[in-house]
């Protein structure tokens, strides 16, 4: 029998002793006069001090009681004596109270000898017993797997895990006070959906027993926010839960959370201009500065972020023209003939479109860690973008991309009803042969684009990868509570 099974087992009877004094070990609610943050500020001698909180260490020294608790913000302690409790009250708290048990607690402030700022408690309260016993102090939870599985305990235990939440809630509240100043509104868009659009992705697929039809849980947004647009909405946004059935590793996740926003009447160059003040004003507020540091590598948001073509990076780290190429097997030849290897590509399923996109992620993308716009994706890339005027061969699209991390994507939207049903269906031909990210028709989003839409353009971030980057992070699971994982049995 382990450790954890036997310390569970004296909880346990501690409970039947608890309940056999008449007190319930799990009550209903807990008054306080103030958060443990707000306690830290309060001045020596302040009286009748209330609060509430997991007890995280406990130090007995014969008839005094050092301990702390700790609350989501932050920690304190707190002093419990036989001359001010009692010797029965002192001593239950001394057998009955254990590491990982929520209190509450009600004292006077005062200053130890060692300068640290204590509650001399007058008296306590066990709100909830714990039963199982927390991780070792000194060893906590430092993998990966036990982290993301169990991401309470690593809550509880690791201050690191907390101020980095903090820090993802502080950022969307910051992204979302820029966008409703700028007057965007927030909406919802359905997650179930008949057609899995908005975006080139392998969607997870589902059966809807009352309606008898299959249904996709969503890839993006983008089509429903669209719609939104042609209703009449000017300017809306979602904090859109997506999912894509592609493969996992440590820059991609199957379920994650996707911000759109789509703006009526601009373009994307007024995107772009609109994206570099946003993300400017989130670093500042959020971390203090337009400088990060992420993986040893500094990277400066400062000054006017740079402005690349997607087909100049390719012909720069690559040595090949896109735009010589216009067929692929016409690509797929250049690319063998500079011997440059593309993993798990297999070049007689996939598209011309996607294809340029796996060069470019495999030749350019690694070499690019301050952030910098790439524009001009080739029109195959592209399905739900608008043509350039001057080159009808590439879109108006631009990416922000920042230590080789796509963290932004966002287009000059296609809005000619006609143009997008040729893109569709093209598209709809691409995956009969075996493109499996290809997009599929959608005749009802076609039939809202017949009733006409004002010039648009959209934008979409990757929250997670957005937080990993200004939280130094490499495994996105590491910026998500709870990711999705394999199923664990639970050992009793």
């Amino acid at each position: 029998m382990s450790s954890t099974t036997d310390e569970r087992d004296i909880r346990i009877e501690k409970i039947t002793s608890i309940r056999g004094q008449s007190i319930n070990p799990y009550l209903d609610k807990a008054d306080k006069t103030h958060t443990i943050r707000q306690a830290t500020a309060l001045e020596v001698g302040t009286k009748y001090v209330e609060l509430a909180g997991r007890l995280m260490l406990k130090r007995v020294f014969g008839k005094l009681i050092f301990a702390t608790i700790q609350d989501f913000d932050t920690k304190f302690q707190i002093a419990l004596t036989k001359n001010d409790l009692g010797e029965e009250t002192y001593n239950f708290f001394k057998k009955m109270i254990d590491v990982g048990d929520f209190i509450w607690v009600k004292g006077e402030i005062f200053k130890t000898e060692k300068g640290e700022m204590t509650l001399r408690v007058e008296s306590y309260k066990l709100l909830s017993k714990s039963i199982r016993p927390l991780p070792e102090k000194f060893h906590g939870l430092t993998d990966l797997e036990s982290k993301s599985r169990q991401r309470y305990l690593d809550l509880i235990m690791n201050e690191d895990t907390r101020d980095r939440f903090r820090k993802r809630m502080k950022v969307m509240k910051e992204i979302r006070n820029f966008l409703e100043s700028n007057d965007f509104v927030e909406v919802e868009t359905p997650v179930l959906q008949a057609k899995p659009s908005g975006a080139m992705a392998k969607p997870f697929k589902t059966h809807h027993n009352a309606l008898d039809a299959d249904f996709y849980l969503r890839i993006a947004p983008e089509t429903y926010l669209k719609r939104c647009i042609a209703g009449g909405f000017e300017r809306v946004y979602e904090f859109a839960r997506c999912f894509r059935n592609e493969g996992i590793d440590a820059s991609h996740l199957q379920e994650f959370t996707l911000l759109e926003f789509y703006a009526a009447f601009w373009n994307y160059r007024d995107n772009m201009a609109f994206t570099e003040k946003l993300v400017k004003q989130v670093l500042q507020n959020v971390t203090g500065s337009l400088q990060i540091e992420y993986g040893g590598v500094k990277i400066d948001f400062s000054g006017e972020w740079p402005v690349h073509s997607f087909r100049e990076l390719i012909i720069k780290h690559a040595d090949i023209d896109i735009n010589s190429c216009p067929e692929k097997d016409q690509l797929v030849q250049a690319i063998k003939d500079k011997n440059i290897v593309l993993e798990e590509v297999d070049f007689k399923k996939i598209g011309r479109g996607n294809l340029i996109d796996q060069l470019y992620k495999k030749v350019a993308r690694p070499e690019m860690i301050n952030p910098q716009f790439l524009i001009h994706h080739p029109i195959e890339l592209s399905p739900l973008a608008r043509k350039n005027d001057e080159n009808p061969l590439v879109t108006d699209r631009f990416q922000l991309v920042v230590n080789s991390w796509e963290i932004v994507n966002a287009y000059s939207e296609l809005i000619d009803p006609v143009d997008q049903r040729e893109r569709l269906l093209k598209q709809a031909e691409a995956r009969l042969k075996g493109d499996e990210e290809a997009m599929i028709m959608e005749e009802d989003f076609i039939q809202c684009m017949e009733y006409g839409m004002p010039p648009i353009s959209g934008w979409g971030m990757g929250i997670d990868r957005f937080i990993a980057l200004l939280t130094n992070q490499e495994n996105l699971r590491e910026v998500v509570l709870f990711p999705l994982m394999r199923a664990a049995e639970i050992q009793e």
